[in-house]
C-alpha cells in the first residue's frame, strides 16, 4: 500500500488536507471515505484507513477541522476542551462540503470505480457518514456510534446507499432514545439499513487507542463491516 497527504479545494472554506491510502496494484478500486473522531485525523484514523485499504479499497480521511485548526491538527484523548472550538464549528453544511470535496476528488481518479464509493465514520465521523450518505450518491455508509445523529435524523429521507449503524449499549453519551430517533426516521423513510446495538460495548468501543476499547465488540463490528462493504462495493 502507498500513503500520501493531499490538499483539496472546499466550496465554503480554505483548502482541506486528506490522508489517502491506496492498495497495491493498478486497480481500478472501489473507495471509502473515512471520517475522523473528534480528536482529528490521528494515528488511529490513519490506521483505520490502512485497514480499509488492506481490504482493497482506496481510503481517504479528510481533516474536518480545517476551518478552525491548522493542517495536521490532532488532540489527545484526555482533554476534550482542546477540540471543543473545532467540534462546535462543525455543521451539516460543512460536513456536506467536505464530503463532496473527497467524493469529487475520487471521481476524478482513473483508478477509482466511480459508482463504488462508500464511507465509514466514528463518533463525530459516524454523524458525518450519515450526513454524507444523505448528500452524495454513495453505494454504502457505515456509522459507528455517531454522536448527534439524532439531531439530523430528518436527513434519513435523503439517504442514498444502504446504511449500517453500530451503537454501544453501555454508551452514556448516546442514549437509547437517541438511537430510536435515528432508526425510526430511517424506517419511516423506507431506506435500507442494518442497526446493531452491542449491549456490552461502551462509546468508542472500536478505538484501540482509548480506554473504552472493547476488543470483542470491535472484532465483531469490524467483521460485519467487512462483509457489508464487500456486499455493496465488491
Amino acid at each position: 500500500m502507498t500513503t500520501t497527504t493531499i490538499t483539496l479545494p472546499v466550496k465554503d472554506a480554505n483548502d482541506m488536507n486528506a490522508f489517502v491510502v491506496t492498495p497495491d496494484g493498478s486497480g481500478p478500486f472501489p473507495a471509502v471515505i473515512v471520517f475522523q473522531e473528534a480528536i482529528g485525523v490521528n494515528e488511529h484514523i490513519r490506521d483505520v484507513a490502512g485497514r480499509v485499504a488492506a481490504l482493497g479499497y482506496i481510503a481517504i480521511a479528510p481533516e474536518l477541522f480545517h476551518r478552525t485548526a491548522s493542517p495536521g491538527f490532532e488532540s489527545g484523548y484526555n482533554d476534550f476542551s482542546l477540540v471543543m472550538p473545532h467540534f462546535q464549528a462543525i455543521t451539516v453544511e460543512t460536513l456536506i462540503n467536505d464530503s463532496r470535496a473527497c467524493y469529487d476528488w475520487l471521481q476524478a481518479q482513473d483508478n477509482v470505480i466511480g459508482d463504488k464509493i462508500g464511507c465509514i465514520g466514528f463518533c463525530l465521523g459516524g454523524r458525518a457518514a450519515f450526513v454524507a450518505n444523505s448528500a452524495l450518491p454513495l453505494a454504502v455508509s457505515v456509522a459507528y456510534y455517531g454522536g448527534g445523529t439524532h439531531m439530523v435524523a430528518h436527513l434519513a429521507a435523503k439517504l442514498h446507499g444502504p446504511q449500517m449503524f453500530f451503537w454501544g449499549g453501555k454508551d452514556t453519551h448516546i442514549l437509547p432514545e437517541h438511537v430510536a430517533t435515528v432508526v425510526d426516521a430511517v424506517n419511516l423513510a423506507g431506506k435500507d439499513y442494518i442497526n446493531v446495538v452491542i449491549s456490552y460495548a461502551p462509546h468508542a468501543f472500536y478505538c484501540d487507542a482509548r480506554p473504552a476499547y472493547h476488543p470483542e465488540a470491535a472484532r465483531e463490528a469490524w467483521g460485519m463491516t467487512v462483509a457489508f462493504l464487500k456486499n455493496k462495493l465488491g
